[in-house]
């Protein structure tokens, strides 16, 4: 891999066309009756008509405004209002309309609250147990300043898949990521890993931003090491002129080599592409990681 190289063009392999229709707009409808947002839309994923075509979506809670401004996120940045204590309901109502097998609840960073938001993490998880307890869930949560009783909160809970994304490597970080560490990352799953050993711990990165083949291999090592056994590898794409710029586009060939070097270090399941996102086909990841555990 060549960091130095840098296509200012999309590769044929990055274009996808946006859909509508059937599923599409049944699922757009149905979030904006029910006042939900989802990652889908916020971050802008590429993904999202054809997630939305299956009858699935992430859902983000706690607002569409971040405290922390990462430079590779398109989730807005400012001024943050008070949580809504009907959206834990109102998700449940979601999941059940939509006939989820496998929910995926993640949110914006609430460094304003005093627990990060985990309690209402918390609340959601259990409206949707109530609501639909045959649907497995999965939670992908900012780092809670690594506050032990906010981690605790969601663990208890008991979603069936945990998942913080690193991002990015341990010397990108600082430059890309808003107030966060890339080392309290890595506590954050060691904790929640050692929490309970029967459920599963996820996590990824983006490729694209300077890194090297070397950098990844050792952001996998120490993700396996801190107990992640779920992967997910993505291309980073910048989602306006306004977000850091994109160094290189990783052809597919690299992602399966980047795969490949994943199973040697023992991950139970590795999902990369171009286009693979923390939630991509989750429920088949989790699935697929099931089996292997058999």
């Amino acid at each position: 891999m060549n960091n130095n190289e840098k296509k200012t063009r999309l590769p044929h392999w990055l274009k996808v066309k946006y859909g509508s229709g059937g599923s599409y707009n049944k699922v757009d409808d149905l979030l904006k009756e029910l006042k939900l947002a989802t990652v889908c839309q916020s971050a802008c994923c590429p993904n999202r008509s054809e997630c939305f075509s299956c009858g699935t979506a992430t859902f983000m809670i706690m607002g569409e405004v971040c405290s922390r401004n990462c430079r590779f996120c398109a989730v807005a940045h400012g001024e943050m209002g008070p949580l809504d204590p009907t959206e834990p309901q109102r998700l449940a109502q979601a999941v059940t309309s939509l006939k989820l097998k496998h929910v995926v609840i993640t949110s914006v960073t609430r460094d304003d609250l005093e627990d990060g938001g985990a309690a209402h993490f918390a609340q959601c998880i259990s409206e949707v147990r109530k609501a639909a307890s045959g649907t497995t869930i999965e939670v992908l949560t900012p780092d809670f300043m690594l506050r032990h009783a906010s981690l605790d909160l969601v663990a208890d809970a008991g979603p069936d898949v945990f998942n913080h994304n690193v991002e990015t490597t341990r010397e990108l970080t600082r430059s890309i990521r808003s107030n966060a560490d890339y080392d309290r990352s890595l506590a954050v799953l060691r904790y929640m890993a050692d929490k309970k050993h029967d459920w599963k711990i996820k996590s990824g990165f983006m490729v694209g931003l300077g890194e090297s083949f070397d950098d990844l291999v050792a952001v996998m090592t120490d993700l396996h090491n801190a107990g992640v056994n779920m992967l997910t590898i993505g291309q980073y794409l910048r989602p306006s002129k306004d977000n850091v710029e994109v160094v290189r586009y990783y052809p597919p060939k690299e992602f399966a080599e980047l795969k490949k070097a994943g199973e040697k270090i023992g991950f139970q399941h590795i999902a990369a592409g171009p286009f693979v996102r923390s939630s991509y086909h989750a429920e088949l990841s989790l699935k697929d990681t099931d089996k292997k555990q058999v």
